[in-house]
């Protein structure tokens, strides 16, 4: 089956058209047609999933909230670093490859989607209060670091991941809430859409996803994920070209 490049988004620069060459796109192209009856959701359970956390229960009612807020910037400067974390023939030592999708409408928060592969439902959703335009023009000019802060919290012992919101930071700048939620119907169209998808950049048109905000703008990659200890967790967007510096760094600590 001859190979199929993805369009780009207008906005990408050659940068980062760069570390998504052709030659790293799937064989086959996620935008179809309008079909007649609704996509069926194929996509597996992945190896380690488990029912809702009784955290994210409790954070339903606050996450309704949260979309309502202003998307702002402040000013708030942290220092953020690799750690050290050196990479080897485009992989890092002691780390998990993972599917990572970033996805959603231009002027809208973008969403993170994490996955074992591109072919299972996610383990990990995430809606960041930053504009997806604005987050892929920032990559597309240099690296982009995300750390997301929550308190630890003695009493209740639960994974990193299972922490329903975070503090965000991005490059230093203190840029609102993440939060964690289950996907929706929406999410799990678009990881469908997505299905044949290893990596690449592009728009995916309403009629795929039934979304009526007009066409979604994604981008997916593969992650490596390295668990530094139960309190910090690093995902690191591996470059398909060899380029040892990542895209993008997104970090996970619980602190206090």
């Amino acid at each position: 089956m001859a190979t199929q490049n993805f369009p780009y988004p207008p906005s990408l620069s050659p940068h980062q058209s760069k570390i998504l060459s052709p030659n790293t796109t799937s064989t086959t192209s996620p935008i179809s047609p309008r079909s007649e009856s609704r996509q069926i959701i194929s996509l597996q359970q992945p190896s380690n999933k488990k029912g809702p956390s009784k955290s994210s229960k409790l954070f339903r009612r606050f996450r309704s909230v949260f979309r309502s807020f202003p998307i702002i910037t402040p000013m708030c400067k942290i220092p953020v670093s690799l750690h050290g974390t050196r990479l080897y023939d485009n992989h890092i030592h002691g780390g998990t490859r993972l599917i990572g999708t970033l996805f959603g409408n231009r002027k809208a928060r973008v969403n993170l989607a994490i996955q074992e592969n591109s072919r299972c439902l996610p383990i990990l959703v995430l809606e960041l209060a930053i504009t997806t335009g604005k987050l892929l023009q920032d990559m597309g000019s240099g690296l982009v670091r995300i750390a997301l802060e929550c308190e630890k919290r003695p009493s209740e012992k639960i994974k990193i991941l299972d922490e329903p919101i975070w503090t965000l930071f991005c490059n230093g700048k203190k840029s609102g809430y993440g939060v964690k939620r289950e996907p929706t119907d929406e999410d799990l169209m678009v990881m469908q859409t997505l299905n044949p998808v290893s990596m690449g950049a592009g728009l995916i048109p309403t009629e795929a996803t039934e979304n009526t905000d007009g066409e979604l703008t994604y981008m997916r990659a593969h992650f490596e994920r390295v668990v530094n200890s139960r309190d910090s967790e690093t995902y690191y967007m591996m470059n398909p070209d060899g380029n040892s510096d990542p895209e993008l760094s997104i970090f996970f600590v619980r602190i206090g």
